[in-house]
């Protein structure tokens, strides 16, 4: 499989190792600044660049027809764009807010341990975050995608980062911290007893192994995707 890379900042260069000990060949690299590449040479395209340039590099894969599986986060606002356009093109397009199989794992635990607990109105919730001061966008994908997992399974209206203006909304807590891979807690509290659920990534392989076992998966397939479909998560 002959992989290009759209970002080539740690995760870049952790995925390329990761896809070259898999057996697969890196033809291309775009870093920061470069806004016209041609990605005919890849079979796909895997984007882990920055919020500011993640609609550009999707929309040229897609519409040079090449699959693309998109790590990056802070662009979401644009998502229906995205999918309007993987549309359009018939193309191949999975985003994850997080790559990791524990982490996916971790996402449906979050959605059972929510639903289990929502009958029980004498607990509250938080969420808090903790990564790198390198990450562009807080709170994080991952921190995101756990908030819309309870509120679906809940009463709660979405997130905040304010929690003191919206009681409605699930608390997110964002801390950077220097070489903090990521770590993510899920705190229910009440009055009598607390239930905490966390997941600590301890480096930054397991992000980069999940984007390459998507990019495989991903080819030859036509649609809008997610690491569910990836994994085969039910």
């Amino acid at each position: 499989m002959k992989i290009a890379l759209l970002g080539y900042g740690k995760m870049g260069k952790v995925i390329e190792k990761i896809a070259i000990e898999r057996g697969h060949e890196v033809v291309l690299r775009i870093d920061k600044g470069d806004t016209d590449f041609d990605l005919s040479i890849a079979d796909v395209a895997i984007d882990f660049s920055v919020p500011t340039a993640a609609v550009r590099n999707i929309s040229i894969a897609l519409n040079q027809n090449i699959p693309v599986i998109s790590g990056t986060t802070g662009w979401l606002d644009n998502f229906d764009t995205i999918k309007t356009l993987c549309k359009k093109t018939n193309g191949a397009f999975i985003y994850a807010s997080n790559f990791s199989l524990g982490v996916n794992l971790f996402f449906e635990l979050n959605r059972v341990l929510a639903k289990l607990i929502t009958p029980f109105e004498d607990y509250s919730v938080q969420i808090e975050e903790t990564h790198h001061t390198q990450k562009q966008d807080a709170p994080s994908g991952t921190a995101i995608t756990l908030a819309e997992g309870i509120a679906e399974e809940s009463s709660f209206d979405g997130w905040t980062l304010s929690p003191e203006t919206a009681p409605k909304k699930i608390e997110i807590k964002a801390k950077r911290i220097e070489n903090i891979p990521g770590t993510h807690k899920i705190n229910y509290n009440s009055k009598i007893d607390s239930i905490e659920i966390i997941h600590t990534a301890h480096n930054r392989h397991g992000f980069g192994l999940g984007a390459v076992v998507a990019a495989e998966w991903i080819i030859g397939k036509k649609g809008i995707f997610t690491m569910k479909d990836v994994l085969n998560i039910k």
